[in-house]
């Protein structure tokens, strides 16, 4: 499998690590009333879908950037990849 690295280029797959789902992006507020269910959930709750998943990928063997991964789970076709930073700021999780 090649990953279109954004900076980079394409890539192939052995340069990466997986992380899983994209949604640990989502973090849970520490503040919160519910904190501890949040973070049960957000620690052990994951999804397994057919079709297409946002997941982290982490580029060791290159720049160390982490990417957010568009993949058909199915055809393991890659659809978009974006650096899981910009991600992060577009979507307000990151200051």
């Amino acid at each position: 499998m090649i990953i279109n690295h954004p900076l980079l280029g394409p890539r192939d797959l052995s340069e990466f690590v997986y992380l899983g789902d994209a949604c640990l992006l989502n973090r849970p507020d520490w503040q919160a009333d519910d904190a501890l269910d949040q973070f049960i959930d957000y620690g052990h709750t994951r999804d397994n879908p057919a079709g297409l998943h946002r997941e982290l990928w982490y580029h060791e063997q290159g720049d160390r950037s982490w990417l957010v991964v568009t993949r058909n789970t199915v055809t393991h076709e890659i659809t978009s990849v974006e650096l899981a930073r910009n991600v992060a700021r577009a979507e307000g999780r990151s200051k």
